[in-house]
């Protein structure tokens, strides 16, 4: 990421999949390691598996939070069609990192329209640092079906400037003690997920 301006992460999934928390552990985390942050949020039919999307915006110091289309440093989608339905936030150099599953919308349920096909070949339109993880078979195997959006984190902090206790005190900051020892293994298994791209953070 381009340190002489804020760096641009946008989130995005359906209602149900944890996608505040996880926005609202990341910012704590860019907190905790001297960051300014800023992040808007759009909720939409969030009870009803709808769109909902975060921008956050870190650096020295940040005056909007809103990401413009075309900025965006990274694209975390917790499913796959609503990363093909954001993608266009992506800069030309930015990376998205795309969750496998699948969550149908219910005009598709009914019948009224179709899942999109070739997602992750159309995603390689937009950038070629596509990363697709299957976050929601590693919170399965951890027992805790709940945390997919802290394995998506882990992913995702391979690319962001923070080193990992960051991310395990703002998991400590943002949790009610007794779940926050299986976070802290969903956000490390997510990490395992790229293990590629380990920096030594």
């Amino acid at each position: 990421m381009n340190k002489a301006r804020a760096g641009n992460v946008f989130l995005a999934g359906v209602g149900g999949q944890g996608i505040l928390l996880a926005s609202e552990v990341l910012c704590e985390a860019f907190l905790l390691s001297g960051h300014d942050v800023k992040k808007s949020e759009v909720h939409g039919m969030a009870q009803r598996g709808g769109a909902v999307t975060t921008h956050l915006r870190f650096g020295k110091k940040v005056y909007s939070p809103l990401i413009e289309p075309g900025t965006a440093d990274l694209l975390v989608a917790f499913e796959k069609m609503e990363a093909l339905r954001f993608a266009h936030y992506l800069s030309p150099g930015g990376a998205a990192l795309v969750n496998a599953q699948e969550i149908l919308p219910p005009s598709v349920s009914t019948g009224k329209e179709r899942y999109p096909s070739r997602i992750e070949e159309r995603l390689r339109e937009f950038t070629p640092n596509l990363f697709v993880v299957d976050a929601l078979a590693m919170a399965l195997s951890l027992h805790e079906v709940r945390a997919v959006n802290i394995v998506m984190v882990g992913a995702a902090s391979h690319f962001l400037p923070l080193a990992e206790e960051a991310y395990v005190e703002a998991l400590r900051a943002a949790l009610p003690a007794k779940i926050v020892e299986v976070n802290v293994r969903a956000f490390r298994a997510g990490r395992g997920l790229l293990p590629t791209l380990a920096t030594g953070r």
